[in-house]
């Protein structure tokens, strides 16, 4: 239950840098595409058709999915969301 936790935790931050990432002005091109992908996957009608399944997906395999999206960011992007993080505090 714990490692669920901090996998959605990482997922919560993930989808911060994401966020952060698609207003950047020296974004990737693939990025937007590759969101909404992600957003379509999440939304897939599987989830409907066998909710069991669907919840295993959503808890596990998305987090998982926006985390490698993200570790695909430039280190610029990365980088830029960690300093603006520090400077929000």
């Amino acid at each position: 239950m714990i490692r669920l936790l901090r996998l959605w935790r990482l997922g919560a931050r993930d989808l911060r840098l994401l966020w952060f990432a698609l207003w950047h002005p020296h974004r990737p091109v693939w990025l937007l595409p590759a969101a909404l992908v992600l957003g379509f996957y999440a939304l897939e009608p599987f989830n409907f058709v066998m909710p069991v399944v669907g919840m295993v997906d959503d808890f596990i395999v998305l987090p998982l999915l926006l985390h490698v999206l993200v570790s695909f960011l430039p280190l610029d992007i990365r980088t830029g969301f960690g300093l603006k993080r520090i400077s929000a505090r």
